[in-house]
């Protein structure tokens, strides 16, 4: 009993603990959690099922749902000799010719159109993510070494008040060491701001909270040759230029209304004991051509379609260029990052010989808190680096179409 009475307290515990979401790790973490909270994530699949369904109607035998006619007479309200009449008909509507396939391809075009607009937005969404994440990677890279200056600082600032102390050097001296590590620690209230700022726009993109990593950037993309076919952005274009298309044809075949075709059966009875008969009916109702709404109906798709064949051209155009200013972007991001990394390995190594120095008493403190300086400017400007050419690689990836993975 007394295990059985554990297991229901554990239970509860368990329903009543609130669902705690993990920190995103990586930016294919971060993107598939950004997806699932997309409106059209929510409706994709209802709208699947849409298309599925006008694909089926397109392949029926009738363009519209057979109709059933009831009808009858009497004349029980005046004359009352018994007469009446009672017919009952189906109404089928016919599709005209090539109708029915016109339909059936603009119903694929339709579906096309859904899955381009799906790869479209996933595309952008992918676009805003890694700008976020990339922000957020920079203003924590600046957070932690704004940290670690005013780490620095502070001791330094201490190695000065015992100096100052003992007489080796001046009051002014520990006022400037002071006023060092206020200005750190102002760097330090600030970078902690920008990295909040970036979390919390990382976290309504996601719904999540961004976890502490390492940087981790994508991989280089090898660049196919058909890469600008596959594009989410031009796929999508294209297909709105085909279902313009397929809705251009339909509206060719469209010159009149549908005709339908009706079959009926009549029984009929003149008066009171007179025997009933029964009679059928075969009857084809063909609508005349509409004229001038026909025409219309093809130039409006014409003009569709031309639009939307030329946006797709200018379109690809466009993509061509991005992907190739995006590469130079990210080549020169990577001789940048290289660059700084010496930069900032060459100041390091200078102010180990200053604070030595200056422990010596060879060296004097307005040099070292210049040095300090120029150290902290080199190592902020590799860390800027790196995280840019992270950046810069997934910009290069946007430009290609490829999503985080």
């Amino acid at each position: 009993m007394r295990c059985n009475a554990r297991i229901l307290v554990l239970l509860a515990l368990v329903l009543v603990e609130p669902v705690r979401a993990e920190p995103l790790a990586t930016l294919p973490q971060a993107f598939a959690a950004a997806w699932a909270r997309h409106p059209l994530s929510q409706s994709l699949p209802l709208q699947r099922s849409a298309a599925a369904a006008r694909l089926d109607a397109a392949a029926a035998w009738t363009p519209e749902p057979t109709a059933l006619e009831i009808g009858g007479r009497s004349d029980r309200f005046n004359r009352d000799r018994g007469a009446e009449e009672v017919e009952l008909g189906l109404a089928v509507p016919l599709w005209l010719p090539g109708e029915r396939s016109a339909s059936r391809a603009l119903a694929a075009a339709d579906s096309g159109l859904l899955e381009g607009r799906a790869g479209s937005l996933r595309l952008q969404l992918a676009g805003e993510l890694r700008a976020a994440w990339w922000d957020w990677q920079l203003a924590r890279d600046e957070a932690a070494l704004a940290e670690a200056t005013a780490a620095s600082a502070a001791r330094l600032r201490d190695d000065v008040a015992r100096r100052v102390a003992a007489g080796d050097l001046a009051r002014a001296d520990l006022h400037q060491a002071a006023g060092a590590l206020a200005a750190a620690e102002a760097d330090q209230a600030e970078a902690a701001v920008r990295v909040e700022a970036a979390a919390a726009r990382l976290q309504w993109l996601t719904g999540s909270a961004p976890g502490v990593v390492e940087l981790r950037p994508e991989m280089p993309p090898a660049e196919a040759a058909d890469w600008l076919a596959a594009h989410p952005a031009l796929a999508e274009l294209n297909a709105r230029a085909e279902q313009a298309r397929q809705t251009q044809e339909l509206a060719r075949t469209r010159s009149r209304a549908n005709p339908e075709l009706t079959v009926a059966t009549r029984r009929e009875r003149g008066a009171s004991g007179e025997a009933a008969e029964r009679s059928w009916s075969l009857g084809l109702r063909i609508p005349l051509a509409s004229g001038p709404r026909h025409t219309a109906a093809i130039a409006e798709a014409g003009a569709d379609r031309v639009e939307a064949e030329l946006a797709a051209g200018r379109e690809g155009e466009r993509l061509q260029q991005a992907a190739q200013l995006a590469r130079s972007q990210w080549q020169a991001a990577e001789r940048r990052r290289q660059a700084s990394d010496e930069r900032a390995r060459l100041a390091r190594e200078t102010q180990a010989f200053f604070d030595k120095a200056f422990r010596l008493g060879e060296s004097d403190l307005p040099t070292r808190l210049r040095i300090a300086q120029e150290t902290l400017a080199a190592e902020r400007a590799a860390s800027r680096a790196r995280i840019q050419q992270a950046a810069a690689l997934s910009a290069y990836r946007q430009a290609l179409g490829l999503l985080p993975e």
